[in-house]
């Protein structure tokens, strides 16, 4: 006996719903949130790309050789008019070699805007400066080369010569802006200046024959601000004071022989006996609260379930939401699995052989038959008991056509 078919033609739709190509308009809508997504992701990109390409063309901050508005060649172009000898380096060995070619009269000036020196480069730079100018120095750099002065928030304004040094003095009032700095009780060999409310713009700390000079308000020294009351004479002076002036800006060079830690050395030592533990707790609690898996074992049902229950309990459900199509599908599968098995067709057949079968089998018409078995669609209650009685008389007359 041939196997009944395992492939099943779909329903015939509703009439009234017309099946209908996406159009354009209607996928543009369905794809609405990747549009805006995308849309916004390329406006970032151009936005970030914009900011980044605009801070490159404004060049390195303070840089001797960079004529924006946030460089510093006019001064270091005027050093060099007045005769002092501007060397620009990008490297530690570099400015260390040029501090020793100018021997004592040697001035380094440091912007290390990037924060690219750790302590120990730091070290060595005011070991072999002699006189060390630095530039708005962050929390680490200052506390390395100006023991004493700690940060002290912002500043800006006109502010008037309040101390001796010649550079200040000579500036007379200059207008700062920039970071300040405040000077603990007792430190010694510390010259503060250029002050507000106790915070100061410029410091200086004299160790010995080394002098290290803290410019917070390094703003007096870009190219769009030096031509403000007395800034020039305030950066002339102090970047002048000797006949080299080595203009240090640290770059990725610095970083090449420096090797990053592992994850080992970042990691505390507690981190890993603690993770053993955990692990080992962890395993325990699986063991402990895990399901032993034995042997499957049959157990008896305390009741008995009836076919009859199971198929009136799926029936109240179909009922209740009103699926007759649904139901009437179930059984309009099982009748067509049973009529090409009556029909004798292989388990390849489709929906559209076995109606001609039946046709053929009762002398019905085809169209009447697939009605039957495809096409018609259950509105009313009635309707699908009606189609149910239509599916039984259908395979009665098949069953007697085929098997007389």
């Amino acid at each position: 006996m041939s196997e009944a078919p395992s492939t099943l033609t779909v329903r015939q739709e509703d009439p009234d719903q017309v099946a209908m190509t996406p159009t354009a308009a209607r996928a543009i809508r369905r794809a609405a949130v990747w549009i805006v997504l995308i849309a916004a992701g390329v406006v970032t990109a151009i936005l970030v790309v914009s900011s980044v390409s605009g801070g490159l063309d404004g060049g390195v901050p303070l840089g001797a050789d960079n004529p924006a508005p946030g460089g510093g060649m006019a001064v270091a172009e005027v050093l060099r008019d007045q005769g002092v000898d501007v060397v620009e380096t990008a490297t530690l060995d570099d400015t260390l070699d040029a501090v020793a070619t100018a021997g004592d009269d040697a001035t380094v000036l440091l912007s290390d805007y990037q924060g690219l020196l750790d302590s120990q480069m730091l070290d060595r730079l005011q070991s072999g400066a002699g006189d060390l100018v630095v530039l708005d120095p962050d929390f680490f750099a200052l506390d390395d080369l100006a023991p004493g002065v700690a940060l002290g928030g912002s500043i800006s304004g006109a502010i008037d010569a309040d101390c001796d040094l010649p550079a200040v003095t000579k500036a007379g009032t200059v207008v700062a802006s920039g970071s300040s700095y405040r000077v603990e009780e007792g430190t010694a060999g510390v010259t503060s200046c250029l002050g507000k409310d106790g915070r100061f713009g410029l410091v200086r700390v004299e160790q010995g024959v080394r002098t290290t000079t803290v410019l917070g308000v390094s703003g007096i020294l870009t190219n769009e601000h030096v031509a403000e009351e007395g800034n020039a004479a305030l950066a002339l002076n102090l970047l002048g004071a000797h006949r080299t002036l080595v203009w240090y800006i640290p770059s990725a060079a610095d970083l090449a022989g420096q090797v990053p830690p592992n994850i080992a050395e970042l990691t505390p030592p507690w981190v890993t006996p603690l993770a053993v533990l955990v692990a080992l707790v962890a395993l325990g609690a699986m063991f402990w609260r895990s399901r032993r898996v034995g042997p499957l074992v049959v157990e008896n049902l305390p009741v008995v379930v009836r076919a009859s229950e199971t198929m009136e309990g799926r029936a109240r459900l179909y009922g209740r939401s009103n699926a007759r199509l649904h139901a009437l599908d179930a059984l309009r599968m099982g009748a067509v699995t049973r009529l090409a098995r009556t029909c004798g067709l292989s388990r390849l057949a489709t929906v559209t052989e076995v109606v001609d079968a039946v046709a053929a089998a009762t002398g019905r018409d085809r169209a009447a038959v697939a009605g039957i078995l495809i096409d018609q669609v259950p509105t009313t209650d009635s309707e699908l008991v009606h189609l149910s009685d239509e599916l039984l008389r259908l395979e009665a007359e098949t069953t007697a056509g085929t098997r007389p």
